[in-house]
C-alpha cells in the first residue's frame, strides 16, 4: 500500500504541535473558528491514533516509543506529554459545560445561512443549537479520553496528578452519556406513501429494471419487512418510536437514519448520569446522509472490541448502547438493502445518487457506498458484490476529478470546495435564517472506504485494484497540503491540485481529521493477517507434503547420526517445517517460501550423497 501512516501520522502530529502551541500556550481553532466540534477534532488528531494504533500510545510513559515522543515534543517529554494532554481535555470539557452542568454540543461556527446573502442574521439562540456532528464526535473524544484515563492512573504516583485524572474521567463520562441521549433524541424515521413525491423519488432509484411500480413496491417491501418490524416494535427509546405505528400501511415506504439535530418533539430519554438540561428539538424528523454515516461511525466505536475489554462504559451507558447498536443494525441494513436493490443494475451505481427530498450528489452515493460495505462484510457476501462497490468508487474517483484533471467552470470542483450544502430545515424556527451545513471531506471519505475495502478483498485482483486507487487518493490529498512554515502538513489547500482560486494558510481541523482517520484505517488493515489465497495454501500444502516426506527419508537413513554438521542442517530444516506448517492458513505465501527452502537444502543434502556413491 501507497500510503504509509507510520511516517505520515508523525509527520501530522510533528505539524501539530508546532501549530497548536508550546509551553503554556495553546492555539484553539483553525480556519473555521472555536466551536465544540472543531475544537474536538483538534484533540483527535492526536488522542485518536494515540487510542487505536498500538505504536502510537501515549498513556504508559516508560513504554512510548522514541519517535512517537519526539514528534510531539513541543508538548512535554514522557511524562509530561501526557499530563498536558489531561489539562487539554479538562479545559474543553469545561470550556463546553453549561453552568448548570449541561454538556455544550452546539454547531456555533460550523452553522452558516443555507442561503447566502440574506439580510437576516443568524441569532445567537441558533449557533447553540444541538448537532448531531457534535454528539458524534463527543463520543468517538470522550471514549479515547476515558481509555487514556484508565491507564494513565495505573502509573501516576503523585495524588494532586491522580485527583485531576479522576476528575478528568468523570467529566468525560458525563458528557458520553449526554452525547449518547444526544443520539438518541436525533434518531429519525420518515415515512411516506409511495404516491408521494418522496416515494416516487425512492421507487426511481430502486426500479433499475424498468418493473412495474406495483412490483417494486412489493419487492421493496418485502426486503424492508424484518427491518420495517423491528422498528415498529424495538425502538422505544429516543426518537423515531412514533413514526413506527405508521409503518403497518402497505401503501407505504420509509427511510431512516439521523436528521441534523435533536428531532421536533423527541422524547426525553430517562438517565441517572447528571447529563443536564435536554434541550427540546427542532430539527424535521428526516434523516440527513451525511449526519447519519458521522453517526454510525461514532456508534460503532461503542461496541469496538477496545471499548468492551477495557470497560470504557458504565452500566447506564451500557444500556444506552444496546438502543443505539439497535439503530445502527437497523440504519446500515435498510440503506445496504436500498443500495443494492434488485438482480439488474444496482441503484447505488447509477449515480450520481438521488435523495427523497430532490437532492442528487456524487457525495450522497459515496456515503451509501460505505453503508453498503459495512452491511455486506455482515452478511459475508462475497468478493464479486465487494468488487462492484469498488467499481463504484473508482468511477467516483474519475467524476470528482480526483483521478481525472479538472476543466475550466468544472462542476465537479465544487465537491471539494466549497462542498455540498444542504438546509438544516426546522433550524429556523424561533427567528433568524434557515441554517445550512456544509460537507467538503469528499477526498478524506473516498480514501477511508477504499482503504476499508482493500482489507476486505481476498480476491488477488480486486485488492490490487483498491490498494491502486487509494494510493491515487492519497497523492490527491498530500498534494492538498497547507505550505505555510507553521501549518505545513496540515490541511487543507484545494487549490493546490484543483485550479481554484481561495487559497488557504490556517489549518482546517475538520478536514485533517478526517485524513488521520484514512491513517488510521490504514494501520488497521496494515496490522491485520494478509488476504489469504485458497490456490496458494493449496501449492504450499502440496510443498510441504514433498517436503516433510523427503526429511523422513533423510531420518530413515540415518543422515542424522553422520556428523555434527548433517545433525545440526537436519535441526534446522525440521524448525523450517514445523513453522511453515504452523502458518499455512494465515501466511501460505510465507509457509510456501519455507517448503521450498526446506525442498532446496534436502536437495543438496541427496546430490552430495549421490555424489560421493558414484564409482570412481
Amino acid at each position: 500500500m501507497d500510503v504509509q501512516p507510520r511516517q505520515h501520522l508523525l509527520e501530522v502530529w510533528r505539524a501539530f504541535a508546532s501549530y497548536s502551541g508550546s509551553g503554556s500556550d495553546w492555539r484553539w481553532g483553525g480556519r473555521d473558528g472555536s466551536n465544540s466540534i472543531s475544537d474536538a477534532e483538534q484533540l483527535l488528531c492526536v488522542m485518536a491514533p494515540a487510542a487505536d494504533v498500538p505504536t502510537f500510545r501515549i498513556d504508559r510513559p516508560d513504554e512510548t516509543e522514541d519517535d512517537v515522543i519526539g514528534s510531539l515534543a513541543a508538548l512535554g517529554d514522557h511524562l509530561g506529554l501526557p499530563k498536558r494532554l489531561v489539562q487539554l481535555i479538562t479545559d474543553y470539557l469545561e470550556t463546553y459545560t453549561a453552568p448548570d452542568g449541561t454538556p455544550i454540543f452546539s454547531g456555533d461556527s460550523y452553522f452558516s445561512a443555507s442561503h447566502p446573502g440574506t439580510d437576516d442574521e443568524i441569532k445567537p439562540e441558533q449557533r447553540g443549537l444541538d448537532v448531531v456532528d457534535s454528539f458524534s464526535i463527543s463520543v468517538t473524544l470522550m471514549l479515547a479520553t476515558i481509555g487514556f484515563a484508565k491507564t494513565f492512573r495505573s502509573v501516576v504516583t503523585r495524588e494532586a496528578l491522580r485527583q485531576q485524572v479522576d476528575r478528568l474521567e468523570e467529566m468525560a463520562s458525563i458528557r458520553l452519556t449526554a452525547a449518547m441521549v444526544g443520539l438518541l433524541r436525533s434518531f429519525a424515521v420518515n415515512v411516506f406513501d409511495t404516491t408521494d413525491e418522496e416515494g416516487r423519488l425512492l421507487l426511481r432509484s430502486a426500479n433499475q429494471g424498468g418493473l412495474p411500480e406495483r412490483q417494486v413496491v412489493e419487492e421493496l417491501r418485502r426486503s424492508l419487512r424484518e427491518i420495517n418490524a423491528r422498528l415498529r416494535d424495538d425502538v422505544t427509546i429516543g426518537s423515531g418510536a412514533e413514526e413506527g405505528s405508521r409503518l403497518d400501511n402497505p401503501h407505504r415506504l420509509f427511510e431512516c437514519g439521523w436528521s441534523w439535530g435533536l428531532v421536533e418533539n423527541a422524547p426525553l430519554v430517562q438517565v441517572s448520569d447528571p447529563v443536564g438540561q435536554q434541550h427540546e428539538g427542532v430539527a424535521e424528523p428526516k434523516p440527513y446522509l451525511y449526519f447519519t454515516v458521522v453517526a454510525l461511525e461514532a456508534i460503532r466505536s461503542l461496541f469496538s472490541e477496545r471499548t468492551r475489554l477495557l470497560g470504557l462504559l458504565n452500566d447506564e451507558q451500557l444500556r444506552l448502547a444496546q438502543a443505539l447498536q439497535l439503530r445502527w443494525d437497523l440504519t446500515q441494513s435498510y440503506w445496504s438493502v436500498v443500495g443494492t436493490f434488485g438482480s439488474d443494475r444496482w441503484p447505488l451505481e447509477d449515480m450520481p445518487w438521488r435523495a427523497t427530498d430532490g437532492v442528487q450528489s456524487d457525495y450522497f452515493t459515496l456515503l451509501i457506498s460505505g453503508m453498503v460495505v459495512q452491511d455486506l462484510v455482515t452478511r459475508r457476501a462475497s468478493d464479486a458484490d465487494l468488487a462492484r462497490v469498488g467499481a463504484v468508487l473508482d468511477e467516483l474517483a474519475n467524476r470528482s476529478r480526483i483521478t481525472r484533471r479538472p476543466f475550466g467552470d468544472d462542476p465537479a470542483v465544487h465537491l471539494h470546495h466549497p462542498g455540498v450544502a444542504f438546509a438544516l430545515v426546522g433550524s429556523e424556527k424561533g427567528g433568524g435564517p434557515q441554517l445550512g451545513w456544509v460537507a467538503s471531506d469528499f477526498a478524506p471519505v473516498l480514501l477511508k472506504r477504499t482503504v476499508q475495502l482493500a482489507g476486505l478483498l481476498s480476491d488477488n485482483e480486486a485488492r490490487q485494484n483498491a490498494t491502486s486507487l487509494a494510493g491515487r487518493v492519497w497523492t490527491h490529498l498530500t498534494e492538498r497540503r497547507l505550505t505555510d512554515d507553521r501549518a505545513a502538513n496540515l490541511w487543507d489547500d484545494p487549490s493546490r491540485v484543483l485550479g481554484i482560486d481561495v487559497t488557504h494558510t490556517l489549518p482546517s481541523w475538520y478536514y485533517t481529521k478526517r485524513v488521520v482517520d484514512c491513517l488510521i484505517q490504514a494501520a488497521q488493515v496494515i496490522r491485520s493477517s494478509p488476504p489469504r489465497s485458497e490456490r496458494l495454501t493449496g501449492i504450499a500444502a502440496d510443498l510441504l507434503i514433498e517436503a516433510e516426506h523427503l526429511y523422513d527419508q533423510e531420518q530413515l537413513n540415518g543422515l542424522a547420526q553422520r556428523g555434527e554438521r548433517l545433525r545440526t542442517e537436519l535441526e534446522q530444516v525440521n524448525r523450517q517445517l514445523q513453522r511453515a506448517r504452523r502458518i499455512l492458513r494465515q501466511r501460505p505465501g510465507s509457509a510456501k517460501a519455507l517448503a521450498e527452502d526446506v525442498l532446496i537444502r534436502l536437495d543438496r543434502l541427496a546430490a552430495a550423497r549421490e555424489a560421493t556413491a558414484e564409482p570412481v
